[in-house]
């Protein structure tokens, strides 16, 4: 397999030029030779839920090369919760791990800081660990105005995660927004993503339905990257909003602000409407943008959202690659052979 590769100015890190990679399923090749947006991986939907893993550690153990938290923000509840339907408090498998001994030893139901600590306590016990997405569902969205915004997020994340962390200023390097940075040199290899965690941020499903919320998480972080850009400060970032939902043509012709648009270079949608036939999900693959398929059980025929048969699942991440999916999200924790899956995007199985 020939490569060609770009170091971008500014950071340093290897950038695969994904127009220039053959893709090859022989025996000789490995997910590492693949640039990030070249591959296909595997999610765990919701995986701070305690019925699917005694404790986050174990969903970071599974291989699963995306996890997903929930986050509320409003002013009913303390700090940054991390829970599935309960917006005032904590309910979940974090522990707030010091260090690895921690990571199964302490009471659980943390918050987001919680959680950070834990997934920082694992890194630092696996270094060179597989490049890991931590999706964020804003359940509620931002709250700015009671010091839970993007700038108090970054902070966070930076506080927590550090050098862990893959960053928007890393991508763009010398170019001026994402859309360019993606199209013109593609992501990181692989390899260079080692020990490294990409942060994505999703609208969440109460802020999608509340009337009176306006300025949704994707419109709100994507304008907060745009003016950090402006300002030279782009490096503080730490965190990449995605187009929420999946539709045909360019999505982010939905954000009548035509500047945030070149800051979108991640779309999360349901896997059934990408693999339905009326959305060219070619396009993404094309340019280098990722690609999150939600509820890939769903994709007809359907198959069990929890626990498939391995070959079932196995041929359900095949027929999303090559429907160009970055990451193949469901419910499939009792099985981690199919977690640990990579393969090349873009090719069916």
């Amino acid at each position: 397999m020939r490569r060609h590769v770009r170091v971008l100015t500014r950071t340093g890190i290897a950038v695969a030029t994904a127009g220039a990679i053959a893709l090859t399923t022989s025996p000789g090749a490995s997910a590492a030779d693949l640039s990030y947006s070249a591959a296909t991986s595997v999610g765990v939907h919701n995986s701070y839920d305690k019925a699917k893993y005694p404790y986050f550690a174990d969903a970071l153990d599974s291989g699963a090369g995306m996890l997903e938290l929930d986050v509320w923000t409003n002013v009913f509840g303390a700090s940054w919760r991390v829970s599935h339907n309960n917006p005032i408090g904590n309910d979940n498998n974090c522990v707030n791990a010091a260090n690895a001994s921690e990571l199964r030893t302490k009471s659980r139901d943390r918050d987001l800081g919680g959680c950070l600590s834990d997934i920082r306590a694992w890194h630092d016990a696996h270094p060179g660990h597989r490049p890991i997405q931590l999706k964020i569902e804003m359940k509620d969205g931002f709250a700015a105005n009671i010091g839970r915004g993007p700038t108090q997020l970054d902070s966070l994340l930076t506080a927590k995660l550090g050098d862990a962390l893959l960053r928007p200023a890393d991508v763009v390097g010398s170019h001026p927004d994402l859309d360019s940075a993606v199209r013109a040199d593609g992501w990181p290899a692989r390899s260079a993503l080692a020990g490294k965690f990409v942060v994505e941020l999703i609208p969440g499903t109460v802020e999608e339905g509340n009337p009176f919320d306006s300025l949704w998480t994707d419109r709100e972080y994507a304008t907060h990257l745009r003016d950090l850009a402006a300002a030279g400060r782009l490096r503080e970032a730490s965190a990449f909003p995605a187009v929420h939902g999946a539709a045909a043509g360019d999505p982010r012709t939905r954000y009548t602000d035509t500047t945030i648009r070149p800051w979108f270079v991640m779309y999360d949608g349901d896997a059934a409407a990408y693999a339905g036939g009326t959305i060219d999900t070619a396009w993404y693959d094309e340019r280098h943008y990722l690609v999150v398929m939600t509820d890939a059980q769903n994709v007809s025929p359907a198959i069990d959202g929890t626990n498939p048969t391995e070959a079932q699942a196995r041929d359900r991440v095949a027929l999303l690659a090559g429907r160009h999916a970055s990451v193949v999200s469901a419910d499939w924790y009792p099985l981690p052979a199919v977690l640990a899956t990579v393969v090349p995007r873009g090719t069916a199985g």
